[in-house]
C-alpha cells in the first residue's frame, strides 16, 4: 500500500485519526501499520500508543471513570497540539465512553474517529497478556468489555471488522478514508 502527498487544501493540514475498541481488538496493530504507510509517504505522523502513554504521560491514573476521561483528555490535548501543528496524530486507546471521545473531537476538528470492531470473543482469545482472564476472574476492577462497559460510536467515520479483514484490509480502510476526506489524492494508488 502506497500513499502519495496531495495538492489539496488540506494536504499539509494535521488531523487525528482516533482508533476505538475493545482491548485487544486490533487497535496497535492497525495504528502502527498506518503509521508506516505515512511516513513512507513522508508525512510527519506520530502515534500515541495507550500502553505507552500510561507510562509516560498519565501515570497514576487509575482505570475508574474519572481517571479514563482524564487518560482520553491528556491523549487528545497531545494529539490536538500535534494536529494543529501538521502532523497526522494517531491515537489507538481504547477511550470507552462516548461523551469523552465527542469532547476530544470538539477540541482538535480535524478528527476521523475509527471503530475497531471485533467481538468480545475474539477479543478475549487474541489476549497475550493474559488480562481478560483475570477480568473474568475478578481480579481486574474496571476491564473495558467485562466490569466495564464500552460505548461503541454512534457515528464513526469508518469501522473496521478485525475479526474478518486482514490487518493490511485493515489499515487500507483507513489510507482510503484519509483519501476520501481529503488529506491525499484520489489517485493515490493503495496496495
Amino acid at each position: 500500500m502506497t500513499v502519495c502527498a496531495s495538492t489539496n487544501e488540506k494536504q499539509g493540514q494535521g488531523v487525528t485519526l482516533w482508533l476505538t475498541g475493545l482491548p485487544c481488538s486490533g487497535k496497535t496493530t492497525v495504528s502502527g501499520l498506518v503509521a508506516g504507510q505515512l511516513r513512507n509517504a513522508g508525512s510527519e505522523v506520530e502515534l500515541l500508543d495507550a500502553d505507552i502513554v500510561r507510562q509516560n504521560l498519565t501515570k497514576g491514573l487509575g482505570f475508574t471513570r474519572e481517571d479514563r476521561d482524564e487518560n482520553i483528555r491528556r491523549i487528545g490535548f497531545v494529539c490536538h497540539l500535534l494536529t494543529r501543528h501538521g502532523v497526522v496524530a494517531i491515537s489507538a486507546a481504547i477511550s470507552p465512553y462516548r461523551a469523552v471521545r465527542e469532547e476530544v473531537r470538539r477540541l482538535i476538528g480535524s478528527f476521523l474517529e475509527i471503530y475497531v470492531n471485533c467481538p468480545l470473543e475474539v477479543c478475549i482469545q487474541r489476549d497475550v497478556k493474559g488480562m481478560y482472564k483475570k477480568a473474568l476472574a475478578g481480579e481486574l476492577a474496571h476491564f473495558t468489555g467485562i466490569s466495564d462497559p464500552y460505548e461503541e460510536p454512534l457515528k464513526p467515520d469508518v469501522v473496521l471488522f478485525t475479526d474478518r479483514e486482514t490487518p493490511q484490509e485493515s489499515a487500507r480502510k483507513v489510507l482510503h478514508l484519509l483519501i476520501a476526506s481529503g488529506y491525499f489524492p484520489k489517485e493515490a494508488p493503495l496496495r
